[in-house]
């Protein structure tokens, strides 16, 4: 007879999620490429819902280039490149048994198509890996997390160019190979369905180098999971403990009504949403996708040989979820739900979201799950007693967690889960560092000035003991 779970499994990973252009620095060191991270500028004279890298011309990246008095907070990030190993025990004492991180693939081939590797930059990757081993953590590798070598734009076309492809799997076959023993869990992509909002940071297309954007985009996409599914066939038959996983940005979307019209336009965007995790998972493209490429006008090239190499579909789904968003009609993208309470940069806090959405990627997929991302960004205040009183995050986390736990009841594969810059860092859409995520206070400006010191803020003991209880205490 089928046991009802009552919490979280004995070998849940519970665990934090950083990205390499976010908290790395060491700008052009030891032989680094620039990265499309790199030309992020922080413009403080924007509203914050502006404040992001959605489409870029090549005369913005050259400007950004010659640029000597911009701030591009991600050139610094939190000096992690020097300061790993002490934050890496901080999130260790913690309890942190997963610990997710990106290779930046400039720092180890900084044009992008070289033929052989920056053994300088895999040097450094050694010793970051070893010191996440050492502090108790399973290392979860993402291969691109918005740090492809800028040159791919500038004499390629990003992920739009064939080439690419080829590029991409040589730099994953020198990490997957070097890696075997220390990295079993892996992610190709990160947040595979960011083709808007992150969309040159994802895909590396300058928006004046091609004729159909949105075209080129889906292309784009397209060249992405083939080369997934190519590094995902290459990953099994290197080393069979290896667990290749496939990410998206969750949602879900709501309808806004319960209008049949609103509730069936809900339901295409959520599906063009999940399109690439049903490739990635199932192993070819749905009839939906199809559909809306020719109601769209949209031409996706399939290269001989494509539909075979999809079929090498990941071993677990992942997803990072923020905030959720809604849908009707007349509109034709998600809109905030001004219905529910939101952060300063209008991202809604929905906990129940979570759960449905939970329910929602098993039920379609019946695979292993990770959370790869959740937190939320807040202004925090350092006290002069050296203090951050974070109370609003503990209860985000706990409403979180708690509705994590209601999906594991509802028969859920939820195997792990990840807390969004346990240590603060540069935002990814904004490039600020006042949005704070972390569990660790990083006493460093949006203009790169501090002390760089570390403090412990309430909620870093907080979920030390949800840890230490596997969810049991909130």
């Amino acid at each position: 007879m089928y046991q009802v779970p009552t919490g979280f499994p004995k070998d849940f990973l519970w665990g934090g999620a950083v990205a390499a252009n976010q908290c790395e620095g060491a700008f052009e060191y030891e032989g680094k490429g620039t990265s499309v991270a790199d030309i992020n500028e922080f413009r403080a004279d924007l509203p914050l819902e502006k404040r992001s890298n959605a489409e870029i011309s090549t005369q913005y990246i050259e400007e950004a280039l010659r640029d000597k008095t911009g701030i591009y907070p991600k050139r610094w990030g939190i000096n992690f490149k020097e300061t790993y190993p002490a934050d890496l025990k901080l999130l260790g004492d913690m309890g942190l048994k997963l610990f997710r991180t990106s290779i930046d693939w400039s720092r180890i081939f900084p044009n992008g198509d070289e033929q052989e590797p920056n053994e300088a930059g895999l040097r450094f990757y050694d010793k970051l890996i070893d010191e996440i081993l050492a502090n108790g953590m399973e290392p979860m590798i993402t291969l691109s997390h918005y740090e492809m070598p800028l040159n791919l734009t500038l004499n390629y076309q990003g992920w739009y160019s064939r080439e690419v492809v080829d590029f991409f799997i040589r730099y994953a076959k020198v990490l997957l190979d070097r890696y075997q023993g220390k990295v079993k869990y892996w992610i190709v992509i990160n947040q595979i369905n960011l083709i808007s909002h992150e969309s040159f940071n994802h895909l590396g297309i300058a928006e004046d180098k091609v004729d159909n954007l949105l075209e080129a985009k889906y292309q784009g996409v397209h060249h992405m999971m083939v080369a997934s599914a190519a590094i995902t066939e290459y990953a099994h038959q290197v080393d069979e403990q290896y667990e290749i996983g496939m990410m998206l940005c969750g949602g879900p979307e709501y309808a806004a009504t319960c209008q049949p019209e609103d509730v069936l336009a809900t339901l295409k965007i959520n599906q063009m949403q999940y399109f690439f995790a049903d490739v990635l998972l199932r192993g070819y493209y749905p009839g939906y996708a199809f559909r809306y490429f020719e109601e769209q006008g949209i031409n996706v090239i399939f290269s001989e040989g494509d539909e075979a190499i999809l079929r090498n579909t990941a071993d677990y789904m992942s997803f990072s979820y923020y905030y959720t968003q809604i849908c009707n009609a007349q509109h034709a993208e998600p809109y905030r739900n001004k219905e529910l309470p939101a952060n300063p940069w209008g991202w809604t806090i929905d906990p129940l979201g979570l759960r449905t959405l939970l329910n929602s990627f098993y039920d379609r997929y019946q695979c292993p799950i990770y959370i790869t991302e959740n937190g939320i960004g807040c202004y925090d205040v350092l006290e002069k007693d050296g203090k951050i009183h974070d109370e609003y995050r503990i209860d985000y986390y706990k409403a979180h967690i708690e509705q994590m736990k209601e999906a594991i009841k509802d028969g859920v594969d939820l195997r792990g889960y990840c807390a969004w810059g346990p240590i603060d860092i540069i935002s990814c859409s904004s490039s600020e560092m006042s949005k704070r995520y972390g569990f660790i206070y990083v006493d460093q400006d949006d203009y790169g000035k501090g002390s760089q010191t570390r403090y412990l803020k309430d909620s870093y003991e907080w979920m030390k003991q949800v840890i230490a209880t596997n969810g049991e205490v909130l």
